[in-house]
């Protein structure tokens, strides 16, 4: 039976570069995992890939040039494929049944790119997180919320698609379902916010 403390999060990262939003959200990732006795994986990353040191510093965090088809080759039944188009919504009681859950690393696009259906096709059970689109950094909380918090999907406190302001003429409305923090503002990585702000003025996919 899995355990709180065997629980891994992947992120398939398809790209062969790691621009500062996928940054700042993998080290929001990691520490997190890191807080929750969880480890955190990047898999699939190519040979040239540098790992920032802020990241590889997290003791809870491994970069593997190897895609989790190779990782879990023996024993496939044991990932948790977060695919929006599974036919079951993710549980508490999936907390017992996997203990690595594994994500595409593009689940902030918009629109989404259906990158997902690469790895549905290595065989992996999938659960949905609900109808609306997240960032990574907040699909692998929700997971977390889930199945080490046991807190089922609809009880989680979330703010779909929040103005973020950043002066009185100034804000940007985000594409994005995210968790609520106590504060009543979206659940965001460190700094995420100041660099949405600078960059406001570009769309939001040439942030990734």
């Amino acid at each position: 039976m899995a355990t709180a403390s065997s629980k891994t999060y992947i992120v398939e990262h398809l790209d062969p570069e790691l621009g500062t939003w996928s940054e700042l959200e993998y080290l929001a990732i990691a520490r997190e995992s890191q807080e929750a006795g969880a480890k955190f994986c990047l898999s699939s990353l190519p040979e040239t890939f540098k790992v920032p040191e802020a990241l590889s510093s997290i003791p809870s965090f491994t970069a593997e040039t190897r895609s989790v088809e190779d990782l879990y080759a023996s024993d496939k039944s044991r990932v948790c494929l977060l695919d929006p188009a599974a036919a079951r919504d993710l549980a508490p009681e999936d907390g017992e049944k996997f203990d690595a859950f594994l994500f595409g690393g593009i689940l902030g696009d918009d629109p989404p790119r259906d990158r997902t259906s690469e790895l549905r096709k290595k065989g992996f059970e999938g659960r949905r997180l609900g109808p609306i689109q997240m960032t990574t950094d907040t699909a692998v909380r929700v997971t977390r919320l889930v199945v080490q918090g046991k807190t089922p999907l609809n009880e989680i406190p979330y703010l779909d698609h929040p103005e973020l302001k950043f002066n009185k003429h100034e804000s940007t409305q985000m594409p994005f379902r995210y968790v609520k923090g106590q504060d009543g503002k979206p659940i965001m990585p460190e700094g995420m916010f100041d660099l949405i702000r600078q960059d406001s003025d570009k769309a939001i996919d040439d942030l990734f």
